[in-house]
């Protein structure tokens, strides 16, 4: 029997909207993975409330989710009236933290559980729990130190630009306090031990889910929303950021054409206003197809609307990330579970979801003629694709459902509820 009927969830950064979107500078798969948690735990009859910064007045505080009403975004306001991005929140948070307690008593709330996602939302978390006698839990989706190994790059730039030594401290503190914490994926739990010498048995690894309602193979006889995409196409979406290694998939795909003629590669992803850093990837990326005199081959699309976005995954030959840090990897999810075989980084957390050669292809970005040459066995060898994404389906539809991830959580918040740091 649970022991709680109403969860407050924390995502503190970014553009937090019951209806997100998704591409915006700090928004991502975090938020549709608390969004769907929240969902999912709702409909299970347990009441979620998520909490974000309120930073444009334009928005209503309080926002119900549409396809569930019962869950609804509140919005606290901290700082100045406008974005901050995620390495800049910090000097805001206490006050964030502050307003928030007054709204939950002020309101008359009572939340059970406190969640939160993401170091700045961990850090709100652990002084509202405190201020209001609720056991905290939490969930880093990223984890700096290891975002800071992978990135490298000039010790001193990279400072400024990420902020790592206030985050990794930051997370240490949560990683103590906290009642327990997930994270999502066995090697994110191997990183704990390797490069914050954290080691509890208050860590359970507990994987994003997928909307596989949503996310679905195109059934006989359904007809396919035009996209205006080409007739045969790589697709890639994510971010655009430094770490997303879209660099590293144009450099691939420079072979790839040259040896497959038809084929045209798509990239997805973006903010309908990109701010200066997404800018300078961009830049980056064209300068690239530029060089390699690939402009008739790449396109661009920038933001994808969510009504298009299941018809791009459909219409995919084949789905590609690339990245070079990538906690999970919930793009190459919803690509398995709409039946399209997935090329993924080695070095994200999708490895622990995809067997090589069986429901997807795991290779090394970095090296362009590895990478190319697993896009142009699966671009020549029908069959193969076939496979791949009936088992990549099949592996999105059995374990990762958002209401089995639900479950999960259920079981975790059971197990831990009365947890204290050093039992």
């Amino acid at each position: 029997m649970n022991q709680f009927k109403h969860i407050c969830m924390l995502s503190t950064h970014g553009y937090f909207d019951p209806v997100p979107q998704l591409g915006r500078t700090d928004t991502g798969g975090q938020v549709l993975y608390v969004l769907e948690l929240a969902k999912a735990l709702t409909r299970l009859g347990i009441q979620t409330d998520i909490y974000t910064r309120w930073f444009d007045r334009g928005k209503p505080q309080i926002d119900p989710v549409p396809d569930c009403r019962e869950v609804r975004v509140c919005r606290i306001p901290a700082g100045p009236w406008e974005f901050l991005p995620k390495e800049q929140i910090y000097e805001v948070l206490p006050e964030l933290a502050g307003n928030m307690v007054d709204f939950i008593r002020g309101n008359g709330l009572d939340y059970d559980i406190y969640h939160g996602h993401y170091v700045d939302a961990g850090i709100v978390t652990l002084d509202v729990a405190d201020a209001l006698g609720r056991p905290a839990f939490f969930t880093a989706h990223s984890l700096g130190a290891w975002k800071k190994e992978q990135m490298g790059g000039d010790p001193d730039e990279m400072e400024k630009k990420f902020n790592f030594k206030h985050r990794i401290a930051e997370e240490i503190r949560i990683f103590k306090t906290v009642n327990a914490q997930t994270v999502t994926t066995p090697l994110q739990e191997e990183k704990l031990e390797e490069l914050y010498n954290f080691k509890a048995d208050n860590v359970a690894v507990i994987s994003p889910g997928v909307d596989v309602h949503h996310f679905r193979p195109l059934e006989k006889g359904e007809a396919t929303i035009q996209t205006g995409l080409p007739d045969r196409y790589i697709f890639c979406l994510s971010r655009i950021d430094s770490n997303k290694g879209h660099d590293l998939l144009l450099h691939a795909f420079d072979i790839v054409r040259k040896e497959v003629p038809d084929v045209q590669l798509v990239i997805g992803g973006g903010s309908p206003q990109p701010q200066e850093r997404e800018l300078e990837v961009l830049n980056n990326m064209r300068k690239i197809i530029d060089d390699k005199d690939m402009g008739e081959r790449v396109e661009i699309t920038g933001y994808i609307p969510d009504e298009n976005l299941v018809a791009c995954y459909q219409g995919a030959i084949l789905f590609a990330l690339p990245s070079i840090f990538e906690p999970f990897g919930m793009t190459a999810l919803e690509a398995m579970a709409c039946g399209t075989p997935v090329i993924a980084s080695k070095f994200g957390g999708i490895r622990n979801v995809i067997n090589s050669g069986e429901n997807g292809i795991l290779v090394d970005p970095s090296k362009p003629g590895e990478f190319a040459d697993a896009i142009i066995k699966v671009l020549k060898n029908k069959e193969l694709a076939k496979e791949l994404g009936k088992q990549g389906h099949e592996t999105s539809h059995k374990e990762f459902s958002w209401e089995a991830i639900a479950r999960k959580h259920i079981e975790f918040y059971d197990k831990y509820i009365e947890h204290k740091q050093g039992e």
